[in-house]
């Protein structure tokens, strides 16, 4: 890893998006990026033990329940 990680999500089931089966990896995380994906053996100043829980590295939700407003406001359409 080149840049040092501030954080590193351990042992998390990871969902990367790709229709690839969900794997267990670590993510480290520096400078607001993903640096490293699989079994990482660095350290980061903060940790998160993701065991048991689903990880999603860079998807960002952009659901809302502003549905409507395509309809109310000319300007979104």
């Amino acid at each position: 890893m080149a840049r040092e990680a501030s954080l590193i999500i351990r042992g998390g089931t990871l969902v990367d998006g790709t229709g690839a089966a969900p794997y267990e990896a670590d993510i480290a995380i520096g400078d607001g990026r993903i640096l490293e994906i699989g079994k990482i053996s660095a350290r980061a100043a903060e940790e998160i033990d993701a065991k048991g829980l689903i990880v999603t590295p860079g998807f960002v939700d952009i659901h809302t329940h502003y549905d409507a407003g395509c309809f109310l406001l000319r300007s979104m359409a």
